[in-house]
């Protein structure tokens, strides 16, 4: 009898925003690795905000969300598409109005879900206060990992290139032994080559 491997259940927050892209680019990344790997888009709606790349008059409303559901789903597979080892990811996109951060982590308590990747604006000081940070939100209120990602602002760095040694034909005797017989420690001869 062949055992079912369970699914793991990532969540991305998604928005189309420059802090969300390094998210949703780690979670494509993460869910190609395995085929079990099921990534979970969400990207929510403040009942009176629209979405940049989606301009709107008015309320937000169930038709609004969906054809932004479509959108985000035809972002997702140009995203997999453009990748060098796309893989099979299985994705599902999720449109949902309210708090960003109560619809986060209650799409994740539905799915049972095991990561959580989120972008950050990165705000320090009044601008954190003032605004709040939903990642925070997320990190104190989830219960699986969390993973908040940011673009690389690091500068490449070349590191040391190894060389391969030759091994040594002569065997290795450590420097002591222990014979713990006659409790006297037995030492390697004098003439024994350090190289």
């Amino acid at each position: 009898m062949q055992r079912m491997t369970k699914p793991t259940q990532i969540v991305v927050a998604f928005d189309f925003t420059r802090s969300s892209t390094p998210a949703v680019e780690r979670a494509l990344a993460i869910a190609a690795q395995a085929p079990t790997n099921v990534l979970h888009c969400v990207c929510v709606l403040e009942p009176h905000a629209t979405i940049g790349m989606l301009p709107r008059q008015g309320a937000t409303d169930y038709e609004y969300a969906s054809q932004l559901q479509a959108l985000i789903a035809a972002e997702l597979e140009q995203r997999l598409h453009a990748a060098a080892h796309p893989g099979n990811v299985h994705f599902f996109v999720h449109v949902r109005i309210g708090k960003p951060a109560d619809e986060i982590l209650q799409l994740a308590n539905e799915l049972g879900a095991d990561m959580i990747i989120i972008g950050t604006k990165g705000l320090t000081g009044v601008e954190h206060l003032v605004l709040g940070s939903v990642a925070e939100k997320v990190v104190r209120g989830a219960g699986c990992s969390v993973e908040v990602a940011r673009a690389k602002t690091y500068s490449d760095v070349e590191l040391v290139q190894m060389v391969e040694v030759e091994p040594s034909h002569r065997p290795y005797v450590p420097p002591h032994r222990y014979a713990y017989e006659d409790r006297r420690v037995q030492m390697r001869p004098k003439d024994w080559p350090l190289f």
